[in-house]
């Protein structure tokens, strides 16, 4: 058998059970479905009720991009589907504050987008105004930590920030939950997550 005609045969397969281990994990009680690339990967720009889901309580990365827990509120899907959306932007000073969608964006403008997409705030806020705004103390789902120079947020249990990345610049995701920039912060979070 030639090496061409193996190779489609691989293909073939592997597509194969992509679609079978789809439809196994969509025909599991209460399982959601997963979005399989063709190359077998997680595929979702936007939060849909089929997009893939970790386990239940804690959010987790795969290649850079947050996956939403499994019983997060759609608020909550929302929010870090808007993240991942701008997860590869640059750091750029005041970006996200003229406008929603920026070429690149600061903490606070960062985060805002975040919160807009979960439909929890309406325009962009730096971070002096993100000590004040929503309910006191951290929230069960989005934790805001902001003070007079930086903001950054907690959420589902990743923190979105723009600080303290070796990969470059800008918003990223971080399993590790404690503050890259210096300071004390204020926490703060939307009411009821």
């Amino acid at each position: 058998m030639s090496i061409a005609r193996r190779a489609a045969d691989y293909a073939a397969l592997c597509t194969a059970l992509a679609v079978l281990a789809t439809a196994a994990v969509a025909a599991m009680p209460g399982a959601r479905a997963w979005a399989v690339n063709a190359r077998g990967g997680i595929s979702a720009t936007e939060y849909e009720p089929t997009d893939p889901t970790a386990p239940a309580g804690k959010a987790i990365l795969v290649r850079g991009r947050a996956i939403a827990p499994v019983d997060a509120p759609p608020a909550v899907k929302r929010v870090i589907a808007a993240a991942n959306k701008i997860r590869t932007k640059p750091y750029i000073w005041g970006g996200g504050h003229g406008r929603w969608w920026d070429r690149g964006y600061d903490c606070s403008g960062a985060v805002s987008y975040a919160l807009h997409g979960g439909s929890l705030i309406n325009s962009p806020m730096p971070s002096g105004p993100m000590e004040r705004w929503g309910a006191a103390g951290a929230g069960r789902w989005i934790t805001v930590y902001a003070n007079s120079g930086h903001a950054y947020a907690v959420i589902a249990g990743l923190r979105w920030d723009t600080a303290g990345d070796t990969s470059g610049t800008g918003p990223r995701w971080h399993a590790d939950l404690g503050a890259a920039a210096g300071g004390s912060f204020v926490a703060r979070h939307p009411t009821g997550y």
